[in-house]
């Protein structure tokens, strides 16, 4: 006799994974909040590093959950800002390239090769300068005062040293160490 698993809706299976993904953004992403570059508008992001998991192995999820994160530091760092609306605009379009990157790449996700290596980190700093072109011109209009090459340099370099390296490897040791798959990845058959 087999036993029927208490299965959740779909619906409430991605909130939860959305919720799950919120926290683990916070955790990484909080107690660098005191390290300011320009105070009250960007600082030392190594929670960045999800940026491309999130995008690839969370799809929308993923995304929404790293703008809500942000957004979430921002109002628990008292950083919240009219600009903050752009912050959550590019936040959620950064893991949204790499997402849009797998899900109309041809090959299977695979970090194993020095081409999807390569274009691995063409899509990191594609999403870099977009986040720092969203990013920048909001804070500028709302807070000219604020130095906004300083501004779009620090968004580019957060969005794309974290995303390099550490993100790549975490990508390599989620993929091939703990057998997680991009979001839509078509799984070989199982015996049953």
């Amino acid at each position: 006799m087999k036993l029927k698993s208490a299965s959740l809706p779909k619906p409430v299976k991605l909130c939860l994974l959305t919720g799950v993904l919120v926290l683990v953004y916070l955790i990484i992403a909080i107690p660098f909040k005191v390290m300011s570059v320009i105070p009250g508008f960007t600082d030392i992001r190594p929670v960045m590093l999800f940026k491309p998991v999130f995008g690839i192995f969370f799809g929308i999820p993923g995304c929404i959950a790293f703008a809500i994160g942000n957004l979430i530091g921002d109002v628990m760092s008292d950083s919240l800002r009219w600009s903050s609306i752009a912050g959550f605009a590019a936040n959620f379009l950064g893991p949204f390239l790499f997402y849009l990157f797998r899900r109309f790449s041809k090959t299977p996700f695979s970090l194993r090769s020095v081409k999807e290596i390569l274009k691995t980190i063409a899509v990191i700093a594609v999403s870099a300068v977009a986040e720092a072109i969203i990013i920048t011109p909001a804070v500028k209009w709302i807070y000219p005062e604020v130095d906004a090459v300083l501004l779009f340099v620090t968004v580019t370099l957060n969005g794309s040293a974290f995303p390099l390296m550490p993100g790549i490897p975490l990508m390599i040791l989620m993929q091939e160490e703990l057998g997680f798959q991009p979001v839509g990845a078509k799984l070989p058959p199982t015996r049953s």
